[in-house]
């Protein structure tokens, strides 16, 4: 909610700056003192959460009157320091103006809480935010796109998809948002038959708003091909089919709303005639119908049982519901209609209740209330219910999800830099801002009102999506909060927006209007996150800008940052994703940016030493940063980064005792060397020990000297990417001895003694769970499963002169995958030995498979094994060539 958000950012930066040693003065302490403990008791009321009961909407009114006076008050204190910074005139007047207006809301939330607690229990706000059992988080933590009620469909999409027919077929899949289409497709996608029935299998999303060459440079980068993105729509069509031609492939369209959309880039999917197929999901039966009606799968609403038995196992896990908690949950489970989406919302928001039939109760007869009120539709009534009783805290960071275009994949990681940006996250003594943010991504997702998509190498999410029709929910909730303000059909409407978000939807009609505007935009506009596929300078010209993010989709034009941007210095978040010409240097004045946290810029920079200045920096992220070293500081401890957090990607810099000492909090580096130096030795690695918080190291290097040797590990480090290395294999062993490893990658290491075996010694590499090698002249590998105890992934990637992978790995009680890409036909027989082993053995949690880069070399490789006589287990896979 706005009210929560405002009141956390001001107290943020309220906070902020009185720590900070060259701001304090520009405020009057009495004044912030009198300030601070009223945000405090606004922020107390907040958290009570009125925002559902009898009390609704007179809690609302308040909340934007709270929402409003915190803002304005935020933009009076940054006022004073922009005029501080900028040698300006500074008042208190209009501060003193904020605090009484402060002070009039004050009373009146007295006087709300007294009538509230002299009146009936029912307008009592219930406790809802209660722990969750480690049994029931264990079983959100593990569970995947698993189908409750489609069982029939799935298995009838499969037959559709392995038929016998040899021309390629179009299987459109028709249901109303949120009945399942996606997760159905997703779910035969990832079944085994069909890893191993297709030599190609690819996804993309469509949505309302779409481009065809974005569709086709989506297709052709996921087929890892290197294309000018100003390549023309039909030479790029052509790159794609002829990429497709001759092999089977399995195309999933995903969303599509047009028939149009579809008829534009079918011509790039080649009819083989040996079994292809495109599966096409879509709301709109005018859509489906334009395909084979006989090869069309329509869901329908789930029946009583099976919307019970999803409802159960989305809020019980395997534990099963309460005898005293199932009349009324049939109760609340029947106002769904049998839609999925709403009974995994509504299961998703029990989940993390009190398991109480009082609690049930409150929630069944709000439900009752919303789905009375003939507002909405029904489905959109019980999203809305799922946010009504979100605690406050999760409230801004569900409605930013909004931000995003529909069906996008969000990185994480991103997602929570910018949330901690906005001012949003409230800060904790025992974690990091990021972590609690991503506590709350984790929340979110726990509530099923965001997806898990992708994880990360270390287990952890790496990218999320949010429902198309949650999304919409956002959007309609921050439009009436004025929490976003989204540039759609046109530019009307955005003067005054505190964020402005910007993505593809702008007719090109309306294009001449958008930079004008955001020009024109109010001088309290915060945050601008734009999305356009046009190359143009954009303007700067707001007073208290926070928030920059600007992607520049498909378009490698080098462009200037307008100088303007370093002249904004409240910014805290700036990104650009696209090649920029700064003159290849950061302007000294970046050091007024005092408040800036995240920079993340797509180019080649050279950063000045006032860099180190930046006390608030917290996530330095260049392609390719030349970094100064940072200046003697005379035993000052006021100049170290005690919030730096990520530094990437440096090169050729040099890890000197002052440089480790100013960033001895980092957590994540990359960093490159070139040949700059004759001798790796000379850049100071050993002093790497010194950053005992480190926890993620990538390092990349073009030495020939051993540069392994010349490393010195800190413990802490939980993952290490090593890229480019010549190193001695039995040097190793100082990685094994880290206590904390858990994810290691070992990509173009090469021996620099001519001996090419790894004998890993037993005791090392205590808690590695994930092992990459990747192009290497590794030959023989001869570990045991006691090397490795508790691995869960082994990739091995381009490995031509590995002979086989030790059997006894198969011995190995975590191991889950075994992932083997253009390695040998040795190497893969040995993967095949595993698989059969184990299998035979009962374990059924080994998954192992091996991708071939042609189909020449996988038919060859069927031939030796039936010649040997041998089958292939179900958990062994193989294929061509996987997307």
């Amino acid at each position: 909610m706005a009210a929560y958000a405002a009141l956390v950012s001001l107290t943020n930066t309220m906070d902020q700056i009185l720590n900070h040693p060259r701001l304090s003065i520009s405020l009057h302490i009495n004044q912030i003192q009198s300030l601070a403990m009223k945000v405090s008791f606004l922020l107390n009321f907040i958290e009570r959460d009125y925002s559902h009961g009898v009390a609704t909407k007179r809690a609302q009114l308040l909340e934007s009157q709270i929402a409003s006076a915190a803002s304005a008050a935020e933009d009076v204190i940054e006022s004073h320091v922009v005029d501080q910074i900028h040698g300006g005139s500074i008042t208190l007047l209009d501060l003193d103006t904020v605090i009484e207006d402060m002070d009039y809301i004050k009373k009146k939330v007295i006087e709300f809480e007294e009538e509230i607690t002299s009146g009936s229990k029912d307008d009592l706000p219930p406790a809802y935010s209660m722990p969750v059992t480690t049994s029931v988080r264990s079983f959100i933590a593990d569970k995947n796109n698993t189908m409750v009620g489609f069982d029939e469909e799935l298995n009838e999409i499969l037959d559709k998809l392995t038929g016998q027919q040899s021309n390629r077929q179009i299987i459109p899949v028709v249901g109303m948002g949120g009945i399942g289409k996606t997760t159905l497709a997703k779910n035969a996608y990832e079944h085994s038959l069909i890893l191993y029935h297709f030599d190609i299998r690819t996804w993309v999303t469509i949505s309302q708003n779409y481009s065809v060459r974005g569709i086709l440079l989506q297709l052709l980068s996921r087929l890892s091909i290197e294309i000018d993105s100003e390549t023309d729509e039909q030479l790029l069509g052509e790159k794609l089919y002829k990429m497709l031609w001759g092999r089977r492939y399995l195309i999933v369209v995903d969303d599509i709303w047009s028939i149009e959309a579809w008829e534009n880039v079918k011509r790039f999917f080649p009819d083989n005639s040996n079994g292809s197929r495109v599966v096409v999901t879509t709301r709109l039966s005018n859509v489906a119908i334009h395909f084979d009606n006989s090869l069309c799968l329509e869901l329908n609403l789930l029946d009583e049982d099976k919307s019970w038995k999803l409802f159960c196992e989305n809020v019980f896990g395997q534990a099963g519901c309460p005898p005293e908690l199932e009349d009324i949950g049939m109760e609340i489970v029947n106002k769904c209609k049998g839609l999925p989406l709403s009974i995994v919302v509504i299961g998703g928001l029990l989940r993390k209740s009190r398991m109480t039939q009082e609690y049930w109760k409150s929630i069944a007869k709000d439900l009752i209330s919303i789905l009375n009120s003939g507002e909405e539709d029904d489905c959109l009534n019980i999203l809305s219910l799922s946010y009504t009783y979100l605690p406050a805290y999760l409230k801004p960071c569900f409605l930013y999800m909004g931000n995003f275009p529909e069906d996008s994949a969000i990185r994480v990681s991103k997602l929570t830099k910018i949330w901690v940006a906005e001012g949003f996250i409230k800060p904790s003594t025992d974690q990091s801002l990021e972590e609690i943010a991503r506590d709350h991504v984790n929340d979110l997702i726990d509530r099923n009102l965001i997806l898990k998509h992708v994880l990360g190498s270390n287990g952890k999410i790496r990218l999320c999506k949010i429902h198309d029709l949650l999304r919409d929910l956002c959007l309609k909730i921050a439009k009436k909060d004025k929490f976003i303000c989204m540039m759609e059909d046109t530019t009307r409407g955005i003067d005054g927006g505190r964020r402005i978000v910007l993505n593809e939807g702008i007719p090109t009609v309306h294009h001449s209007q958008v930079y004008p505007a955001l020009k024109s935009t109010s001088l309290t506009t915060r945050t601008l996150l734009i999305r356009t596929d046009r190359g143009r300078m954009l303007p700067f010209n707001n007073r208290l800008l926070r928030v920059c993010n600007v992607s520049y989709e498909f378009n490698d034009k080098e462009i200037k940052l307008p100088k303007e941007i370093f002249d904004q210095v409240t910014l805290r978040y700036l990104r650009y994703n696209t090649k920029l010409n700064l003159s290849g240097k950061l302007p000294r004045s970046i050091s007024l940016l005092w408040n800036m946290q995240t920079l993340i810029i797509k180019g080649s920079i050279q950063a000045p030493s006032e860099i180190w200045e930046m006390r608030q920096l917290r996530h330095l992220d260049i392609k390719s940063l030349y970094l100064s070293d940072p200046p003697p500081s005379y035993q000052n401890d006021d100049i170290v980064l005690q919030n730096l957090h990520t530094l990437k990607s440096v090169v050729d810099f040099e890890w000197s005792e002052e440089a480790c000492k100013r960033a001895h909090n980092v957590k994540k580096v990359n960093m490159r060397f070139s040949r700059f130096k004759q001798r790796s030795c000379e850049y100071g690695l050993h002093n790497l020990c010194r950053l005992h918080k480190l926890e993620s190291l990538k390092c990349s290097s073009y030495h020939r000297d051993d540069f392994l040797h010349n490393l010195t590990f800190p413990s802490s480090l939980k993952k290490l990417s090593l890229h480019g290395l010549w190193v001695c294999w039995e040097d190793l062993t100082k990685i094994g001895s880290l206590p904390h490893l858990e994810v290691l990658k070992l990509d173009y290491l090469y021996s620099a003694d001519g001996v090419c075996e790894w004998n890993p010694i037993e005791g090392e590499f205590r808690r590695l769970k994930f092992l990459l090698i990747e192009d290497s002249d590794l030959v023989y590998c001869k570990a045991e499963c006691s090397h490795y105890p508790v691995l869960e992934t082994l990739a091995l990637r381009r490995l031509h002169k590995l002979e086989e992978i030790p059997l006894d790995m198969g011995e190995i009680s975590t191991l889950g995958v075994i992932d083997l890409y253009c390695c040998n036909e040795s190497t893969a027989i040995s993967a095949m030995k595993i698989a059969e082993e184990q299998e035979n053995a009962g374990n059924e949690g080994l998954q192992v498979l091996v991708v071939f880069h042609e189909m020449a070399q996988v038919e060859s490789f069927q031939k030796k094994i039936q010649q040997s006589k041998t089958s292939i287990c179900n958990n062994f896979h193989l294929s061509p060539f996987i997307l």
